[in-house]
């Protein structure tokens, strides 16, 4: 293996460069959960810090209460007082607001072996159907205000539990009771293996059907041991880490991340405001103190922007990882020039392959165009799409992965595992990709997005990279416009600025003809109010191209 590159010329592959992570021994005689793991890597006496912050309300909940609800929780959950005897391999579906009760509920529900399906809250009612179909729950968890978008029946009828009830509450709470003191383990309920399906997320809703995605306990291990903490705080006084979660805890990303703070003895503060956006996340890292931030590239375009709170409203602040979707090239540059002193990660990954790669030093946020470096225990390979070929660095060909963060396989509907994996067992991500000399990875784009121009394939993100340059876009994106001649051309959408209402079409196709080839040029314009966008700021093309269709037949 090149140890520059991570490049094996004898199988064509790469491997992570990372040194490897303490993973538990694959040993099916020896069952280990992912909270049975974080319990034991918890210091004792627990950290005096306290585990979970609500960053409306600056409620906290310390460790040893959130031990203590979990084995409640869990012991009421695994009897009948709430109506549903749960065990292990039952599926529950979680529609719930974020709240500190969320957590608390994903780890009782995979301390008894049970499979957590977190969902958005703000799904319509056709999407939460879908999601009972996929996977099959056996019990909801829901509020007063997200029940009602529960369908009425299905293949089995589910039970539904509301966590703002008072019975739920009692029983979240009630760790007073003799024998669910801290300390004071349950007795032992089911085996749960690494192997065993712990959560079920979805994927692909923005581009096609939803899917289920099955995913295992050791998966949750390996995506939470991925991420190193970062170093003190700037300040004295406090926490060590207070990390921000400013993504949503049903969001793969989000998900993965809240069980990596439990295993890491983190602070972890919880945006629970519903509104707000990309400012509600800044105030709230301002506000707490954070010394880490996971967040999605809206966020990080936002500060980068100029908004209200600058270098000095955040004095503790060490790190921000970024992920969920593409960090444009312009507002990560935007960024480094504001905040020199703040290490910008970007990081890949995805519901189906979890953490794939990522930055873990301040060396490699200068290379503001790469995801970073395979992550320990990563294998990749780069397949050309044409011909089927192995690919070794700087040439592009989809990116296929195997390695401990890698779904199980998909659940539900007629999406089959076949179809995600290639005939050896690796996984396809539908990335155009490529790794230079260093062992860095690039993400050209997604290759469903490609646009087949004559002979030559354009990439989408590349073109947007471009449109955000110029003085007056607020936002931008690219798609494919049908032409019978050359099969398909790029067309933009845009949005201005304020006050900018006089850049024209002319203007932006001419400032892009002179940054790039002839064959990616711009040919077409469209301005809109917005860009669709999912929160994480993954952009919903398949909007776009709707949009496309209705105004081309006006």
């Amino acid at each position: 293996m090149d140890p520059r590159s991570g490049f094996s010329p004898s199988t064509r592959t790469f491997r992570s460069l990372r040194p490897p992570i303490p993973l538990p021994p694959e040993d099916d005689d020896v069952p280990v959960s992912f909270p049975s793991f974080a319990w034991s890597r918890l210091p004792s006496p627990l950290p005096a810090h306290p585990a979970f912050v609500d960053a409306s309300t600056g409620t906290a909940l310390s460790f040893p209460a959130l031990l203590a609800r979990v084995r409640s929780l869990a012991a009421a959950l695994h009897g009948a007082p709430l109506g549903v005897a749960l065990a292990k391999g039952d599926v529950a579906l979680v529609l719930a607001p974020p709240s500190l009760d969320v957590p608390v509920l994903y780890l009782a529900l995979l301390s008894l072996g049970a499979v957590v399906s977190p969902l958005s809250p703000v799904s319509a009612p056709a999407d939460v159907a879908r999601a009972v179909a996929l996977c099959d729950p056996s019990v909801v968890f829901a509020t007063g205000a997200t029940v009602g978008k529960v369908p009425a029946s299905g293949k089995k009828k589910a039970s539904v539990i509301l966590l703002d009830s008072p019975q739920f509450q009692s029983f979240l709470h009630g760790h007073d009771e003799p024998g669910f003191a801290a300390g004071v383990p349950p007795p032992p309920v089911e085996v749960v293996r690494q192997s065993d399906v712990a959560a079920i997320g979805y994927s692909s809703g923005t581009t096609g059907r939803t899917k289920a995605v099955a995913q295992s306990h050791r998966r949750l291990i390996a995506s939470a041991l991925q991420y190193r903490s970062p170093p003190p705080r700037r300040t004295p006084g406090g926490p060590t880490v207070v990390t921000l979660l400013g993504v949503p805890m049903f969001h793969s990303y989000g998900f993965h991340m809240l069980m990596r703070g439990v295993l890491m003895a983190e602070t972890i503060v919880v945006v629970t405001a519903t509104r707000g956006g990309a400012a509600a996340v800044l105030d709230a890292a301002s506000r707490c103190r954070a010394t880490q931030m996971f967040v999605a590239p809206p966020v990080v375009a936002a500060i980068a922007r100029g908004g209200s709170i600058g270098p000095e409203g955040f004095p503790d602040l060490v790190r921000i990882v970024c992920g969920g979707a593409p960090l444009s090239t312009a507002a990560a540059s935007a960024f480094h020039e504001r905040f020199p002193d703040i290490e910008l990660f970007l990081a890949l990954g995805s519901t189906e392959g979890g953490v794939i790669s990522n930055m873990v030093c301040r060396e490699e946020c200068d290379r503001i165009k790469s995801t970073g470096r395979l992550c320990s225990g990563v294998e990749a390979k780069v397949v050309d799409i044409i011909s089927g070929e192995l690919l070794s660095t700087n040439k592009q060909g989809e990116l296929c992965i195997r390695g401990p963060s890698v779904m199980l396989g998909y659940v539900g509907g007629d999406e089959t595992s076949n179809q995600a994996f290639d005939s050896d067992g690796w996984l396809k991500t539908g990335d155009l990709c490529y790794f230079d000399e260093d062992g860095f990875l690039y993400v050209v784009d997604r290759l469903k997005d490609i646009i087949k121009y004559k002979a030559y394939q354009v990439a989408p993100t590349e073109l947007e990279d471009v449109l955000h340059l110029i003085p007056g876009i607020l936002d931008a994106a690219v798609i494919s416009y049908p032409d019978e001649e050359v099969g398909q051309l790029p067309m933009a959408f845009v949005v201005r600025q304020n006050g900018s209402n006089n850049l024209t079409e002319d203007q932006i196709m001419e400032f892009v003809a002179k940054q790039v080839a002839p064959y990616k040029k711009i040919r077409k314009v469209c301005f809109v109010d917005s860009i669709p966008r999912l929160p994480s700021g993954k952009l919903l093309r398949r909007e776009l191209h709707k949009h496309m269709t209705l105004t081309s037949r006006l």
